[in-house]
C-alpha cells in the first residue's frame, strides 16, 4: 500500500471526526423561539390547557408535547397560573422549582415561556433560573429577568436529560410558571464551529504540502 495514500486517508478521517457535531457534549441556548424552531426538527408543544387554576395538581405528572412524553415534578405539587381560559403550569409553593425529566422520543431540545407569578397567578417581574442537563454531561444554567413572553430554549448535541426551572427569589411569594413547553428531536444539519473549520482546513493544507515535497 502506498504510504502517502494511507497517511492521507488517516488524516482525512481524523478531520471528519473533528468536524462531527456529535464529537463533544454541547448545549446551545436560544432566546428567540423562531431561531430555536429553525434549529430543531419535529417540535411538539404542551400548552397546559388542562391544568386547574382552582385545585392543586399532585406531583409528579406525566405529560406529552406532541409525540414526546415527559414527566414534571414539584416538591408540593402544581397549581395553574394565569386564567382558566389560558392556564400555565405553576408551583403550589413559592419555595418550589419545576423539574422536567424523562423526556421520550429521543428529544434533544426543550424550550418554552418561563416567568414568575404572584399568589393569584398574575405575572410578577422577577429573575428566573433554568438549568438544562444532557445525557452527554453538558450543563447550561441561564438566569434572566422574565417577561410574560420570555422564551428560553436549549438544544443538545445529545439528548436532554433534565430541565430545572425556579425563580431567583424562593420564599418571596413569587411562583415559577411555565407555558407552551416545546420538545423537539435532533437538530437539523449543524454548521461546524469556526475552530472546527480551521482544524479541517489546516489538515488539508498539510496534506497538500507533504504531497508537493514528496514529488520534488
Amino acid at each position: 500500500m502506498d504510504t502517502r495514500t494511507s497517511l492521507c486517508g488517516r488524516l482525512a478521517f481524523a478531520c471528519l471526526v473533528i468536524a462531527s457535531p456529535a464529537s463533544h457534549a454541547a448545549i446551545t441556548v436560544y432566546t428567540s423561539q423562531t431561531n430555536f424552531l429553525a434549529a430543531v426538527s419535529a417540535p411538539g408543544v404542551d400548552t397546559f390547557s388542562d391544568i386547574s387554576t382552582t385545585v392543586p395538581t399532585s406531583s409528579p405528572i406525566s405529560r406529552a408535547a406532541g409525540p414526546y412524553t415527559y414527566n414534571a415534578s414539584s416538591a408540593t405539587g402544581f397549581f395553574g397560573a394565569g386564567t382558566a381560559a389560558n392556564p400555565a403550569l405553576s408551583t403550589n409553593s413559592d419555595l418550589d422549582a419545576i423539574t422536567f425529566f424523562n423526556l421520550g422520543g429521543g428529544a434533544s431540545a426543550i424550550g418554552g415561556t418561563f416567568f414568575g407569578t404572584d399568589l393569584q397567578g398574575g405575572f410578577v417581574a422577577s429573575a428566573v433560573v433554568l438549568t438544562a442537563t444532557d445525557t452527554l454531561g453538558a450543563i447550561s444554567t441561564q438566569t434572566f429577568v422574565a417577561t410574560p413572553t420570555s422564551f428560553m430554549g436549549f438544544v443538545s448535541t445529545g439528548a436532554i436529560a433534565m430541565l430545572v426551572f425556579s425563580t431567583s427569589m424562593p420564599g418571596n411569594f413569587v411562583f415559577a410558571a411555565a407555558d407552551n413547553l416545546i420538545i423537539a428531536a435532533a437538530p437539523v444539519t449543524q454548521i461546524p464551529e469556526p475552530e472546527t473549520w480551521a482544524l479541517l482546513l489546516g489538515g488539508l493544507a498539510a496534506l497538500r504540502l507533504r504531497a508537493r515535497r514528496r514529488r520534488s
